[in-house]
């Protein structure tokens, strides 16, 4: 019984930070929505309020990223979890915009964190792509039902920044399973380089622009609703439901292939049809053919970011890729709205689809080629470096059976 409760419990904590860690990222719309409403920002203003909370998240990724054993897991994830909380929480229970500015920035810092850690756990696993599916999966149930639960529950900006906050608060109890003690580096493992780092490097910039074009669409995909399409704010809201519903199909589909379809198929086809759906969502005129480029843009969005963390944490078994990479896709979230406010404005929607799918299919080049380089050889060291303790291992445990 213990043999199948200790990967549950091991587990499950990192799901739910990982699931802690990405919620406002996958609220960014409403969060947006709601600080233009409820505090009569512009839309300028409420996105650059979203753009500091999640480069506050990137900015943790990245100064965290080699220090998460040394601090010691469970002390950083409650930190950062008790950051999301308290700083949520000051931005909903205020309406001077200051205050809520202060307040997110907190909590998208504590956001970074929680995912950070979450990272590093997962890089650790013996299926990383497995556990990487359920934090998406998780992450993504929650956030399709507050889309749908938040609009019965009235307007103001504080809903989705509480909710934000109160799930930060149900995992931390979680936090007791996580490892308490921090890992003391030998010298050589301090500072010695990153492994593979030029396939790291092409992986965390692709990673950016991947995430800079499609937050770039979900930024205005509000505007191409309401104002292109017509629809109304709960139709859209549906719309957004059902797209993260059919993001729990498609991260559900990846946990079942898992890597029978290996790394470069899944990150470089899905790539181009991520692009092509982010052309018609772009260029929609009816209210069929945006719900479809929504729909289907966020079933295959999970499914090739799944691939594209456990490709990152293949690169080095400490995590501190997949950290890396984690925080340069939050840094190329941040820059998103900006990005498609922006060519939105100067181009139109349409043309603005076209330059997104673009920098979609030009990122698709390098990230499948890391993922063929990983396949071939690079990352394949750890798994030999493992195999290899495990031998020297063996003579260790046939002796204490012989002394039994």
């Amino acid at each position: 019984m213990s043999s199948r409760t200790a990967p549950s419990r091991a587990l499950l904590p990192l799901v739910a930070l990982f699931c802690a860690g990405y919620l406002a990222p996958y609220l960014m719309p409403t969060v947006v929505g709601r600080l233009t409403t409820g505090l009569a920002l512009s839309g300028s203003q409420a996105g650059a309020v979203g753009s500091a909370l999640l480069l506050a998240s990137a900015c943790a990724g990245f100064l965290l990223a080699s220090r998460v054993d040394r601090i010691g897991r469970a002390l950083l994830a409650r930190r950062g979890l008790l950051l999301i909380a308290g700083g949520f929480a000051t931005a909903a229970a205020t309406h001077h915009v200051a205050l809520v500015v202060a307040g997110c920035v907190a909590g998208g810092f504590g956001s970074g964190t929680a995912t950070a850690v979450a990272a590093v756990g997962i890089a650790g696993q013996r299926e990383p792509h497995r556990v990487t599916v359920l934090g998406l999966l998780a992450t993504s149930a929650v956030a399709g039902a507050l889309y749908l639960v938040l609009p019965a529950l009235g307007g103001g900006h504080a809903l989705p920044l509480a909710a934000i906050g109160a799930t930060a608060l149900l995992v931390l109890p979680l936090t007791r399973w996580l490892s308490t003690a921090p890992v003391v580096a030998s010298r050589s493992e301090t500072a010695g380089p990153l492994p593979h780092r030029r396939s790291g490097l092409v992986l965390a910039a692709s990673m950016l622009c991947w995430s800079m074009a499609q937050n770039a669409l979900w930024g205005v995909s509000g505007r191409i609703g309401l104002d292109r399409v017509g629809l109304s704010e709960a139709a859209l809201g549906v719309v957004f439901a059902v797209a993260l519903g059919g993001g729990l199909l498609g991260v559900t589909a990846a946990g079942a292939l898992g890597p029978r379809l290996g790394r470069a198929l899944p990150v470089g086809l899905g790539t181009a049809l991520i692009a092509g759906c982010v052309a018609v969502s772009s260029s929609a005129h009816d209210a069929a053919a945006f719900a479809a480029g929504e729909i289907l843009w966020n079933t295959f969005y999970p499914v090739v970011l799944s691939y594209a963390i456990g490709l990152a944490a293949s690169l080095d078994g400490r995590g501190r890729w997949a950290v890396y990479a984690g925080a340069a896709s939050s840094l190329g979230v941040a820059c998103g709205p900006l990005t498609g406010a922006v060519l939105g404005a100067r181009l139109g929607f349409p043309a603005m689809g076209g330059v997104l799918a673009g920098v979609l299919l030009a990122a698709a080049v390098p990230l499948t080629a890391v993922a063929l380089g990983s396949a071939t050889g690079g990352p394949g060291r750890v798994a030999i470096a493992v195999r290899r303790r495990r031998n020297a291992a063996a003579p260790a445990r046939s002796e204490l059976g012989r002394a039994a």
